[in-house]
């Protein structure tokens, strides 16, 4: 398989085809192979628009859905960005290569572990990767932009309070098979706005099934 091309092909046609217009995005998709991150054995998925199941359960997300997540994000590089599920590490290293610094936390030691290791083999250094339930705890700090890369049942307040302000959070939220991926931004201490961006279907989170705690 000509890689290159397949890449090409599936930035082109799938990932600008879902609305992803972002030159930052776009030129990033086309240059980090996805195919380094995918498990051993699915590399003829890596440039298809389907969920890969990389153990536990669970899945990377579709490429379209990670061009969609990256561009509502609006990186620009001077950034520090909170990722909740490491899971592959390839929206890891995406981030990575559109912000100053990731922190990216896992509850799997093990994919923190396969994460780590490819992010050595891209040359991926300016990120920070923890075992850690996000459901239950963030790491200290404030962050510019916050990526959940599971759905939650229910909207949880802690992840835009870990924002500064005019911080963004992409978040989806909802059940199966109608969830709204929403982005959030902080406007002041004690305030936010939110804009729902589309319907899509993505698995949860660990413990992602959360009672309700806040609405939008």
């Amino acid at each position: 398989m000509n890689t290159e091309f397949a890449r090409l092909q599936m930035v082109n046609q799938q990932v600008r085809g879902w609305n992803v217009y972002d030159e930052d995005v776009l030129t990033m998709l086309r240059e980090l192979p996805r195919e380094h991150f995918v498990p051993a054995g699915f590399e003829s998925l890596a440039f298809a628009d389907v969920a890969i199941p990389i153990g536990h359960g669970e899945h990377m997300m579709t490429p379209t859905l990670e061009g969609r997540l990256l561009q509502a994000l609006g990186l620009r590089g001077n950034e520090n960005v909170l990722e909740i599920g490491t899971g592959s590490g390839f929206m890891t290293a995406c981030l990575a290569r559109l912000a100053a610094h990731v922190t990216s936390i896992d509850i799997y030691a093990d994919f923190v572990d396969s994460a780590s290791a490819k992010l050595d083999d891209e040359g991926i250094g300016n990120v920070e990767l923890l075992q850690m339930d996000g459901t239950r705890e963030l790491p200290d700090g404030v962050f510019d932009a916050i990526a959940v890369t599971g759905s939650v049942q229910s909207f949880d307040p802690r992840f835009v309070e870990a924002l500064g302000p005019g911080g963004r959070l992409f978040v989806v939220t909802g059940d199966s098979p109608a969830m709204q991926a929403k982005l959030i931004e902080r406007t002041d201490d004690h305030d936010w706005q939110t804009v729902s961006l589309f319907e899509t279907d993505l698995a949860p989170l660990v413990h992602g099934a959360l009672p309700p705690q806040f609405s939008f």
